[in-house]
């Protein structure tokens, strides 16, 4: 792998927008344990969009993406690391959880939790954002000129609300170019003594 072409945008000297583009999406097959992973998540099966699949997606990353049937389900999902054993144990499936809620015509409401890495819950997670605009394309939620102009909105539970932008290139059938973009608002600044 090369390096990953990033695009910045910029007003006078500041800058405005930032692209980059992530490496062509691969898919691995639908996860039939559909309630295992709703338990996981402190939610019932009913609480999944019953209509698509859970599946592992990656463009560099893997992570298991997990539709839900609304925004309410998203927000009263819960993630702990012995919730995540249990679903390794019973199935196999080591991953971060990416879970959202689709609403038309391109917006997402999201939240992504990894114990087993140490993460909770992560605010703006742009590894999984490209194979999260690949699975609303290939599943047939999003088309065309939708297919630019994505948006995520996460960490919205968390308190500190992020908008990742996401743009696909080509069809369901084949994906030809993964972005994702943003702006990025400074929350901490520190120095380290040697």
């Amino acid at each position: 792998v090369g390096p990953i072409p990033v695009d910045l945008e910029w007003q006078g000297n500041r800058l405005s927008f930032a692209w980059m583009t992530q490496l062509p999406p691969t898919f691995e097959p639908a996860v039939e344990h559909r309630a295992a992973v709703a338990g996981t998540l402190g939610l019932v099966e009913g609480d999944l969009d019953a209509r698509l699949p859970i599946q592992e997606i990656s463009c560099g990353v893997p992570f298991l993406f997990v539709p839900m049937r609304d925004t309410d389900a998203v927000d009263r999902a819960s993630a702990d690391q012995a919730g995540f054993r249990r679903l390794r144990d019973a199935t196999g499936i080591d991953l971060p959880i990416f879970l959202f809620a689709f609403t038309p015509p391109a917006s997402v409401h999201s939240r992504m939790f990894a114990p087993g890495f140490g993460i909770i819950e992560d605010p703006a997670t742009g590894a999984a954002s490209g194979p999260l605009g690949c699975y609303l394309v290939r599943h047939g939620l999003v088309s065309g000129a939708q297919a630019q102009r994505i948006v995520s909105a996460q960490g919205v539970v968390m308190g500190r609300p992020s908008r990742i932008h996401i743009a696909i290139d080509g069809g369901a059938g084949s994906i030809t170019g993964v972005r994702i973009g943003g702006e990025a608002v400074l929350v901490a600044k520190g120095e380290f003594l040697v």
